[in-house]
C-alpha cells in the first residue's frame, strides 16, 4: 500500500474508534498519523523498509507496527476486526450532512439505530427532537440531509466518472475488433454530475466486444447482456452502459447518445425542415422515419451531421440548447479554452494552513510540469480549522516564498510562486486589514461561514467585490457537489458587482465544487467579468484539476481571453495591478 491508502485506513481507524467511545487522545493519534504520511516527500515504503517510522512526529511503537503492516501485507487484521465490531450502518450515517462520530454513537447507544432507514423513522416518530442536545431543529435538518442523500443516490461526479470511464474507454480502443470508440451522454459533455455512463462503439463483431466489455476488471454486475448491448455496475456502483453499431451507424449514435436531449430535438427539428429525418441510425431523404440504408445520407463523423442541417461542429460541451444553434448559424460560435493554454493557478494551499505539501515541493512540481506562476494562498486567522495564518505567520510566508524564488532566479528559471491569501469574508469585513493584503500578490476573498439570509450574504460579497485589494472571489455559491447546496446568495447581484468593480470571479476546479457554475458563465462573461480556474489544490496531484475546471469553463462558453490564468506571469502582474490602482 502506498501513503494515500495507508493514510485513509487510520483516518478510518480514527472514526471507528471515536464511533467505540474510545479516548480522543487515542482517536487523534490516527487521524495525526494520517496527516504526517499525507505530507510525506520520500515513498512511505522505502522509509518502512530502513525502519526509520519511528523517526515521525506522534508515530509511537503501536502505529509503527499497525503502519508496517499495511505497508509490507497490504493488510490490517486490527483495523478488519475494528470495522467489523460495529454494524456498518454507522459508517454509513456520517456521510448525512452535520452528523458526525459522537451523534453516531449517541443514537446508536440509547436508541440502537444502526442505519440512515432506522434514523429516518426515528426522526418521523419524533424520538430524535426529545434527546439531549439535538432537539426539534437538529431532527428537521437530520431528515433534510437523508432526503438530500437519497435524491443523488444515483448521481455521481464528474471526477468519478471519469477516473473509471477512462481505463475502459482506452481498454476498448485496444481491441481488435473495435473501430471506433468513444463515451456518450452527460460524460461527453463534461456536465459537473452525470447518471450512467455510456460508452458507444463500431464494429463488425460486437459479440466480441461485449464479451470483452463484460469482462472487464472492476466490474460488480453484468446486469444485462445482448447482442448489441450491455450493461454493468462497476465497483463503485457506477452504472456503465455499452452500444455497438455498425460504423455506417456511428456518427449517427454518437450524436444521439450525446444529446441532450433538448439539443437532440432541435437537430431533428433541423433536419424535418429540410425534408430530412434524423434519428439514432442516420439521417434519410425522406418525410416519414425510416431506417431504410438506401436513403441515408452519407456522413463520416459528426462535423458532416451538422453541416447536412447548415450548422458547423458543436462542441459536445456546448450541446445543451443554450445559445449554441442561434451561435452556429451566426458563424458565431467561440474558440474555448484549452487546459493547455493555462499558465498556472492563483489559489492554493500548502502545510502553513491546511494543505500537504510545503512550498519547496509545491514549486518543484509545478515548475517540472512547464507551469509559469502557482500562487499560494493560504488561509486567513479566522479559518482556526484549517490552520490560518495570523499577520505574522503571513509576513513569514512572504519571506519564505522569497527564499524559494530567489533558488530559481540563481538558476535562471522564470518560474516563481506568487504570496498570496485566501481571506475570509467576515460580517463586519475581511479577515485582514487592507495594508497587509497591499503586500500580497494575489487576494482571494471567500465565504466559509454564510448567514441564512440572502440579502447579507450578498452585501458581504459585494463589499470584498468593492475593496480594491480583492483579485478575485473565491467558491462564490459554497456549493459542495451531491453533499451540499449553494448558499442563499443573489448570485447575479455579485456577478454585477464584480462587473463594476473589476473584481475576477473564480471558476473552482474542485471536482467537489466546480463554482461559479457553468450556466452562470453565459451572464458573467456578458458583463465583461473574467474567469480565474483555479484548483483550490491542497496537494500536488490537485493540479490535475486545472483539466477538470477547463472543461467546466468550455461549457460556460469561456475562451481564452475570458480566462485571467492563461496570461504570462508578467502581463499576469499587469491585471493584478490594475485593480489597486484605483486604491491610489
Amino acid at each position: 500500500m502506498d501513503k494515500d491508502q495507508v493514510a485513509a485506513i487510520l483516518v478510518e481507524i480514527g472514526t471507528l474508534l471515536e464511533l467505540k467511545g474510545e479516548n480522543p487522545f487515542k482517536t487523534r493519534a490516527y487521524t495525526n498519523g494520517a496527516r504526517t504520511l499525507e505530507g510525506l516527500t520520500e515513498p512511505l515504503e522505502k522509509i518502512v523498509a530502513e525502519n526509520r517510522l519511528g523517526e515521525l512526529k506522534g508515530f509511537g511503537e503501536a502505529l509503527q507496527e499497525k503502519v508496517t503492516t499495511l505497508v509490507t501485507t497490504g493488510r490490517l487484521p486490527y483495523y478488519e476486526t475494528l470495522k467489523a465490531s460495529l454494524p456498518p450502518g454507522l459508517v454509513e450515517m456520517l456521510g448525512l450532512q452535520g452528523v458526525g462520530p459522537k451523534k453516531v454513537k449517541r443514537l446508536y447507544d440509547e436508541l440502537g439505530i444502526q442505519s440512515i432507514e432506522q434514523l429516518e423513522a426515528a426522526c418521523k416518530d419524533n424520538k430524535i427532537a426529545v434527546l439531549d442536545g439535538f432537539g426539534e431543529k437538529s431532527q428537521a435538518k437530520i431528515l433534510e440531509a437523508i432526503a438530500f442523500r437519497r435524491q443523488f443516490a444515483s448521481r455521481h461526479r464528474l471526477v468519478d466518472a471519469l477516473v473509471v470511464a477512462e481505463p475502459v474507454l482506452e481498454s476498448l480502443r485496444g481491441h481488435p475488433d473495435v473501430i471506433r470508440c468513444s463515451t456518450a451522454g452527460s460524460l461527453r459533455r463534461w456536465k459537473e454530475v452525470i447518471g450512467d455512463i455510456d460508452f458507444l462503439v463500431s464494429s463488425k463483431n460486437p459479440t466480441s466486444v461485449i464479451e470483452f466489455f463484460v469482462s472487464q476488471p472492476g466490474i460488480h454486475t453484468v446486469m444485462a447482456k445482448g447482442d448489441t448491448k450491455a450493461s454493468v455496475i462497476l465497483g463503485d456502483g457506477i452504472q456503465a452502459d455499452l452500444r455497438v453499431v455498425s460504423d455506417v451507424e456511428y456518427p449517427f449514435a454518437l450524436a444521439y447518445f450525446t444529446g441532450s436531449k433538448e439539443h437532440n430535438i432541435v437537430m431533428r427539428q433541423r433536419a424535418i425542415s429540410r425534408g430530412l429525418r434524423l434519428n439514432e441510425y442516420g439521417l434519410y431523404r425522406s418525410k416519414e422515419e425510416t431506417r431504410d440504408p438506401a436513403l441515408r445520407v452519407e456522413c463520416h463523423d459528426e462535423k458532416d451531421i451538422f453541416a447536412e442541417l447548415g450548422l458547423p461542429y458543436i462542441t459536445p460541451e456546448l450541446r445543451e440548447d443554450h445559445g449554441e444553434f442561434k451561435a452556429g448559424e451566426a458563424d458565431a460560435l467561440p474558440r474555448l479554452v484549452e487546459w493547455t493554454d493555462l499558465k498556472g493557478s492563483l489559489h492554493n494551499h500548502s502545510n502553513w494552513s491546511d494543505g500537504r505539501n510545503t512550498l519547496e515541493d509545491i514549486a518543484a512540481q509545478m515548475h517540472e510540469l512547464g507551469l509559469e506562476y502557482w500562487a499560494i494562498t493560504d488561509h486567513s486567522r479566522a479559518s482556526y480549522q484549517a490552520n490560518g495564518l495570523d499577520e505574522a505567520r503571513v509576513r513569514q510566508q512572504l519571506k519564505a516564498v522569497a527564499e524559494v524564488n530567489k533558488s530559481y532566479a540563481d538558476e535562471g528559471s522564470d518560474f516563481r510562486l506568487l504570496t498570496g491569501s485566501e481571506v475570509d469574508i467576515l460580517k463586519d469585513g475581511l479577515d485582514f486589514p487592507d495594508e497587509l493584503l497591499a503586500e500580497l500578490d494575489v487576494v482571494v476573498a471567500s465565504l466559509h461561514v454564510p448567514s441564512s439570509d440572502e440579502a447579507e450574504n450578498t452585501k458581504h460579497f459585494i463589499r470584498a467585490a468593492e475593496n480594491p485589494f480583492v483579485h478575485m472571489l473565491g467558491h462564490l455559491s459554497g456549493r459542495l457537489l451531491l453533499e451540499r447546496d449553494a448558499y442563499k446568495i443573489n448570485q447575479h447581484a455579485v456577478i454585477d458587482a464584480c462587473a463594476a468593480t473589476g473584481t475576477w470571479i473564480e471558476l473552482n476546479a474542485s471536482p467537489y465544487r466546480f463554482d461559479l457554475d457553468w450556466r452562470l458563465w453565459h451572464y458573467a462573461k456578458d458583463k465583461g467579468v473574467k474567469c480565474v480556474i483555479n484548483c483550490d489544490a491542497h496537494r500536488l496531484e490537485h493540479v490535475q484539476w486545472l483539466r477538470l475546471g477547463t472543461g467546466i469553463a468550455r461549457k460556460g462558453w469561456l475562451t481564452k481571453a475570458d480566462v485571467i490564468n492563461t496570461l504570462p506571469l508578467a502581463k499576469l502582474r499587469e491585471e493584478l495591478a490594475k485593480k489597486r490602482a484605483k486604491a491610489k
